[in-house]
């Protein structure tokens, strides 16, 4: 294994450094104890040549059964504590990976399969327990016996020990040989498996979509595909372990026959002992059983070596919106909700043209701004831009005058609250959807924004009414259920910012008009940024930005902008001409 992969691997342990160090030392003992039993019985044989008696052959085998029990109770020791090993690895690994996921941009998400992240978290985890695990016992295991062992074999004959030994050179030859191919096949059924994981994934979450569209058959044969695919990779990987691991077996038990034929001839000459040749015997056994491990081993460390490539490449991912060193802090109770908008300049990586071009705009405390424009005129790229959920260049957007760049992401991100198109609503009852943002609010206070979101009365319409299920993203509600429903969870956070992406497109224009005329009265006024393409319920917004291509087109009133030749006022005829021709 590359030097920079051992030092990741002991970067896993180091963490459970005592439970490694006491496992190590219980595998020496065992390995000790098995060197220890065969010397005792070359000593008993030897014994009972010279003076056989049944009181003789009883202290013998008392005291090599009292030792070989107690080996195997160490042993039982040391197996726990280096497994254990590998699942408490496993369990850090996991947690490391959901909490650095979970602190990753949203574009993260955009650019890696969620099917491989999640194999990535499952299957390459499960590798390296196995790795640390199985494969360090084995390794640790084969080390011991071999410096145990050897030393006592060179003692009694080194002729017969390196006789016996002469095939091990082959093996390891072998195990190198073989250990590319293994590295790249694994890699490969790692890739597949991610490749079919995601498939499922998203077939399972678009269901409905497949069904509307009748293209059951068509993901069938995708999912074909790719599992053929995973198939062919096993097979490829199962035809090399098929070929190496006999390959390994045979030479380790070649190796006993050898010492079989060579050390008859010498017990004829004289030039070993009966006793010294039954430990010698029962020495090569004690390295056949590791030696012929070497191959399982090798795979383990093969998928550990693979699978700690693709866990390292998701740490290595660092989030490129975070704080700055010298972040300001800026709890949300002071704030006031003033926006502005400096000649804000946004690029998306890749494009030509910019999605916000020299913007310029201010919100005062309170206000209810609605921003209208055309379909790519960078509305939504305005409404991610505000909390950072994309990187924006320092000295263009301001909250209450301060660089919300140079803002600790945690107060502005508390300050604003944020609808997007998308109204996502986990699997849990609508309780716990609205009080997401805030798990301890109290029904008193989830009914009150649901009341504000109006759709407290539906709610009540329910079954089960508060405690109903939604489903898998909210399928069991409607559009406008789901969108009302996220617009309650962002209003029960009572952040002084709200934002609307959109988030009203599935509600009708007098609801909809009716929810921005709760928002814009009351004691408690927020600043609102509501976007629309429903132009009727924009206009009771107390003025409405107006985009086109990136830019500030115009800025003012309904009554003001109705008068003015632009786009505002050819986007208000075309809706009133549509709502004529219905």
């Amino acid at each position: 294994m590359q030097r920079s992969k051992f030092r990741q691997l002991l970067s896993y342990l180091r963490p459970h450094w005592q439970q490694v160090a006491l496992g190590t030392l219980t595998l020496l003992i065992v390995n000790g104890l098995g060197v220890y039993i065969p010397w005792l019985i070359r000593n008993g044989i030897d014994d009972l040549e010279v003076a056989f008696t049944m009181e003789r052959v009883w202290r013998y085998v008392l005291w090599i059964g009292v030792l070989a029990t107690v080996m195997w109770g160490i042993r039982v020791v040391s197996r726990m504590l280096l497994f254990g090993i590998g699942r408490q690895v496993e369990f850090d690994l996991k947690q490391r990976i959901f909490q650095h996921l979970l602190y990753m941009d949203a574009d993260y998400f955009s650019r890696n399969r969620v099917g491989d992240l999640i194999n990535r978290a499952t299957s390459d985890v499960d590798n390296l327990r196995r790795l640390l695990g199985f494969a360090v016992l084995s390794i640790l295991n084969t080390i011991f016996a071999y410096l145990l062992t050897l030393p006592v074999m060179l003692s009694i004959s080194p002729r017969l020990t390196l006789l016996s030994m002469v095939i091990y050179p082959v093996m390891f030859i072998l195990v190198w040989v073989f250990s590319g191919r293994l590295r790249d096949e694994q890699r490969d059924v790692q890739e597949k498996l991610s490749s079919l994981s995601e498939l499922i994934q998203e077939d399972m979450s678009g269901i409905s979509l497949v069904k509307i569209y009748g293209q059951e058959e068509n993901e069938r044969r995708a999912f074909a595909h790719y599992n053929e695919k995973l198939f062919e990779s096993n097979l490829a990987l199962a035809r090399t372990r098929s070929t190496l691991f006999p390959l390994l077996q045979g030479l380790a038990g070649a190796s006993l026959l050898i010492l079989l034929g060579f050390g008859a001839g010498e017990i004829a000459d004289g030039a070993i002992a009966v006793g010294d040749f039954v430990a010698m015997i029962l020495y090569v056994e004690r390295l056949v059983f590791p030696t012929a491990l070497l191959g399982f081993t090798l795979t383990v460390y093969q998928r550990g070596e693979v699978s700690i490539d693709r866990i390292e490449a998701i740490f290595t991912s660092q989030s490129e919106i975070r704080d700055r060193p010298s972040a300001i802090a800026l709890p949300p109770q002071d704030v006031l909700g003033r926006l502005e908008a400096r000649n804000l300049h946004y690029v998306y990586p890749g494009d030509n043209s910019p999605a916000l071009d020299q913007m310029c705009f201010t919100i005062e405390p309170g206000e209810t701004i609605a921003v209208v424009g055309s379909i790519g005129s960078g509305k939504s790229t305005l409404a991610n831009a505000i909390p950072r959920i994309l990187e924006i260049e320092p000295g263009q957007l301001f909250l209450d005058g301060y660089d919300i760049t140079q803002l600790r992401l945690e107060d502005l991100r508390g300050a604003i609250a944020y609808v997007p198109q998308d109204s996502f609503l986990f699997s849990s009852n609508i309780r716990d959807n609205i009080r997401y943002g805030n798990p301890q609010a109290d029904q008193i206070d989830v009914e009150h924004a649901a009341k504000l979101a109006q759709i407290h009365p539906e709610i009540l319409n329910f079954p089960k009414q508060y405690d109903t299920i939604v489903g898998e993203r909210g399928i069991t509600l409607s559009g406008g259920q789901r969108q009302r429903t996220a617009l309650a969870r962002a209003l029960l956070m009572d952040a002084p910012v709200l934002i609307l992406d959109d988030a009203l497109s599935s509600v009708d224009n007098q609801t909809a008009s009716q929810i921005l005329q709760e928002l814009s009265t009351g004691t408690e006024r927020k600043t609102v940024l509501f976007i629309s393409h429903q132009l009727s319920a924009a206009a009771k917004a107390d003025r409405i930005l107006v985009l086109d291509r990136g830019a500030v087109s115009q800025l003012g009133t309904h009554a003001e902008l109705i008068q003015q030749p632009g786009l505002y006022q050819s986007l208000w005829e075309e809706q009133q001409l549509e709502a004529l021709l219905r």
